[in-house]
């Protein structure tokens, strides 16, 4: 069996650091916001090159802290994409506001840009655009069309730990960037988590207010906050694994390539890395007319994938209150029907990378 992920492979590579890191922690007896939460903010805002990390307890609640910072809500609206985790629209409108979908490139999977400035109406106050896959978006030509409009940019990263486009890592781009530590992401925790990353001094500190239920100080409450914190233990563990990132995103290139050789002439599409990207494969995504017959097989044959995802946000049942019809984003429509998703891990070998392949040729 080739399973769709395996966690616990990657934790007996790292076992010893791991289990030390969590017993420092059980040893002080403190465990939230303390100074594992402190230093992991410290250093993972350096690693993406931003001044600020705000550490969060997951990837939607650091979207919908940053919007609520950047003073968006009720009545406006929010430039997105429709083909991410739903946690992306959730947030938007968790924040009060509204999100306004943008089609996607179909071969990048991201934001199609010269669709955005039709969407742009009086009430849009910001572009959320999502770095799909581990692959990033244009961000200059995207803070462009923000400057000239006046609006804000926030960058959903939570698929994109260490990526790059133009050699600046992602999170870097926008006014703020929001990552999620889900266990499967590039750098997982072993629970929930997130960071918010920023060069802006004041939205860290009114970020900072209203994760932690919106006080200052102990008894003084400043702002209607939420309780978004992350604990000891999982900043602890990931200060561990951010020392392995790179390395673990340089075996993810790898195993690319070797997907990339062996299904080089097969009749499925292959992801293409896009010119000014350090692409990171979160998820290594292929395209087949026969998608759901081919994932059939590769189950049967014992080799786990999945779908990300397998519906555009407005389609979902619980959306049908934004009276979005369908055909609204045609690429991202037809896209949802035909990618799948195949193992992709730093510890995949290249003897099951040629099994996989082979199979995929077979069918």
């Amino acid at each position: 069996m080739i399973p769709f992920g395996d966690l616990k492979k990657n934790y007996l590579s790292i076992q010893k650091e791991i289990d030390k890191a969590i017993k420092k922690v059980l040893g002080k007896g403190w465990y939230i916001l303390g100074s594992e939460v402190k230093e992991f903010e410290k250093e993972f805002s350096n690693y993406c090159g931003v001044k600020y990390g705000i550490g969060v307890a997951n990837g939607m609640e650091a979207l919908q802290i940053s919007l609520n910072v950047l003073n968006i809500g009720a009545g406006d609206e929010v430039i997105t994409v429709p083909n991410s985790a739903m946690a992306t629209s959730l947030a938007i409108i968790r924040s009060g506001a509204k999100p306004v979908f943008v089609d996607i490139n179909q071969d990048s999977y991201n934001i199609d840009i010269p669709q955005i400035e039709g969407k742009i109406t009086k009430r849009t106050k910001a572009i959320l655009l999502v770095h799909l896959f581990g692959q990033m978006a244009e961000m200059d030509s995207i803070n462009k069309i923000a400057k000239k409009h006046n609006l804000k940019v926030i960058e959903d990263a939570c698929q994109a730990h260490g990526s790059e486009y133009m050699n600046k890592r992602s999170g870097s781009w926008g006014d703020v960037g929001c990552f999620s530590f889900y266990p499967s992401k590039n750098l997982g925790a072993y629970g929930d988590g997130g960071m918010i990353v920023t060069n802006n001094a004041k939205v860290a500190e009114q970020a900072i207010i209203l994760r932690n239920y919106g006080k200052k100080t102990r008894y003084n409450f400043y702002k209607k906050g939420i309780n978004s914190r992350l604990d000891e233990i999982q900043a602890a563990i990931l200060r561990v694994k951010l020392k392995h990132l790179d390395k673990w995103n340089k075996k993810r290139r790898e195993i690319a390539g070797w997907y990339n050789y062996f299904l080089t002439d097969s009749p499925v599409i292959i992801p293409e890395e896009q010119k000014k990207c350090f692409h990171i494969y979160h998820l290594y995504v292929i395209k087949s007319e026969k998608r759901d017959k081919l994932k059939e097989f590769l189950d049967k044959n014992n080799v786990g994938t999945e779908i990300h995802y397998p519906k555009v946000n407005y389609l979902e049942k619980a959306y049908s209150d934004l009276k979005i019809r369908k055909g609204t984003c045609p690429v991202a429509e037809k896209t949802s029907k035909i990618i799948l998703s195949l193992p992709m891990y730093p510890e995949l070998t290249r003897k099951e990378i040629k099994k996989i392949s082979q199979l995929i040729l077979s069918f």
